[in-house]
């Protein structure tokens, strides 16, 4: 099992940008996949993007070339570094952590890009 907290959300114009943090309550060396995912009122939580423990990363289409996933093992932590936001990034952003079949999500970020 693993707990995991999301920092970093806020309020930001168009074209800002912020980073988020998600720290997890164990090392997260030896788990497989952590990503991103955001949920937008009245739509499916869709995944952001995703990093292996090898370093493979998986983009959405929407963010690629703006959003940059990277985790931090050694501080228990993975990151999502969100350049040029546009209005429609406007979501709660969730932490995910894939640990063999199951799926462990932090509480949420809410993230506002106004224009």
């Amino acid at each position: 099992q693993v707990q995991l907290v999301e920092s970093g959300g806020g309020l930001v114009q168009a074209g800002g940008s912020l980073r988020l943090s998600c720290t997890a309550s164990r090392n997260i060396f030896s788990i497989n996949t952590m990503g991103w995912y955001r949920q937008a009122p009245g739509n499916q939580r869709e995944l952001v993007a995703a990093m292996t423990r090898g370093g493979s990363t998986n983009y959405a289409g929407s963010v690629k070339g703006r959003f940059t996933i990277s985790r931090d093992n050694a501080r228990n932590t993975v990151y999502l570094q969100m350049n040029s936001l546009k209005p429609e990034d406007t979501a709660v952003y969730y932490c995910n952590a894939q640990i063999f079949a199951d799926p462990y999500w932090g509480q949420g970020t809410q993230v506002t890009v106004s224009s």
